[in-house]
């Protein structure tokens, strides 16, 4: 692509994201340009419009789940299986494109997650630095990013409805250790509570159940795989507590996974998991302020197992892949993405997602 690139550049929070061209990069041995089908607009994008996310260095391309076309390549430009990918294939990769490998977060701890030199496509990298994020006609794609064709069964409406949620929510999911016969409650229909619904289904949950609205959410919900889905602006906490006690013969549900991004989400949540249970938190990406706990009464008289999940790893994303592969024709994750945008309406798109009028917006470029 010799022409001129255009991409959507946030510049500050608060402030309208705008259009600007850049000169295509030059690739360097092992690098690619892809040139960008879809990006997505996800509750991260939100938030760093918000400047809720420390060391930011904007301004900045968004846009850290995407998916395109390879269309040039200098040298070998391999996927996560070894084999070469060529000009012309449908690629899709991970957002995590640095971690240092030699911090104790990522050599001692295992949590390269919080690895302080991770850079993620769409966050950490400035627009000065070129193509780093999907909100843009192409995306460059450094030496050593994990790639991936994205399997012929799989749309790319399939997989950026999917997204960030579901790769996230792939991790959530392991976090958990759900297993056969769990009832499994997941609290907040957005991106990531949609996905975590349809994988608690996919591992044997036996009992599904959302927490979340609005109305059409919910409906998508159940078509992800809840058996029962409530309206948390129709129902009070106590009375979904004593609907969920009902369903479980008393006791509540074996494990809750957050998904909402709300402190009262967190406080609720430890009341709906049995005594001995799970609990993940995987919606609090940001600071969404203090949750007041009862640590004798919902934890340690209950026994409570309560783990955090921050960010996810490759392996989350190898996995969301073959789960798409083997699932995409029979779980409506296409229809997450419920709307697309062009660049030229980016700052519609931030607009609806922060309102949460639909699940997810596209951005097509």
């Amino acid at each position: 692509m010799t022409r001129k690139i255009l991409a959507a550049v946030m510049t500050a929070p608060e402030r309208p994201v705008e259009l600007r061209e850049f000169a295509a990069p030059e690739l360097a041995e092992g690098s690619a340009l892809l040139e960008t089908a879809f990006s997505e607009v996800c509750g991260t994008d939100v938030h760093l419009w918000h400047g809720r996310l420390a060391g930011v260095p904007y301004p900045i391309i968004p846009g850290h789940v995407s998916a395109g076309i390879l269309r040039a390549v200098r040298g070998t430009f391999a996927g996560l299986d070894g084999r070469p990918l060529v000009e012309g294939d449908r690629v899709v990769f991970f957002d995590v494109h640095r971690t240092c490998g030699r911090c104790r977060a990522c050599t001692v701890n295992g949590t390269p997650t919080r690895c302080p030199s991770r850079r993620v496509y769409g966050i950490t990298d400035p627009a000065s630095e070129g193509l780093f994020g999907g909100w843009s006609q192409a995306i460059y794609l450094e030496p050593g990013v994990s790639a991936a064709r994205l399997p012929d069964a799989v749309s790319f409406e399939d997989y950026i409805g999917g997204g960030c949620g579901l790769v996230t929510s792939v991790h959530a999911i392991e976090r958990a250790g759900v297993a056969p016969g769990d009832s499994v409650l997941v609290q907040g229909t957005g991106a990531v509570g949609l996905s975590a619904i349809a994988l608690a289904r996919l591992t044997g949950a036996t009992t599904v159940v959302a927490v979340g609205a609005p109305l059409d959410r919910l409906e998508l919900a159940r078509a992800m795989g809840a058996d029962h889905a409530f309206d948390v602006t129709a129902t009070t906490p106590a009375e979904r507590v004593a609907a969920v006690r009902d369903l479980t013969g008393g006791d509540g549900v074996d494990i809750v996974i957050e998904a909402a991004g709300s402190a009262r989400a967190v406080e609720e949540g430890l009341d709906l998991v049995r005594d001995g249970g799970t609990y993940v938190i995987a919606g609090h990406y940001t600071n969404a302020g203090p949750s007041t706990v009862n640590a004798h009464e919902q934890i340690n008289r209950k026994h409570l197992d309560i783990r955090g999940c921050w960010g996810s790893h490759v392996r989350h994303f190898a996995r969301a892949l073959r789960l798409l592969e083997r699932h995409a024709a029979h779980v409506p994750w296409r229809f997450i993405g419920a709307r697309q945008y062009g660049l030229d309406r980016i700052n519609d798109a931030l607009a609806d997602a922060e309102a949460m009028r639909i699940p997810k917006a596209l951005v097509k470029p």
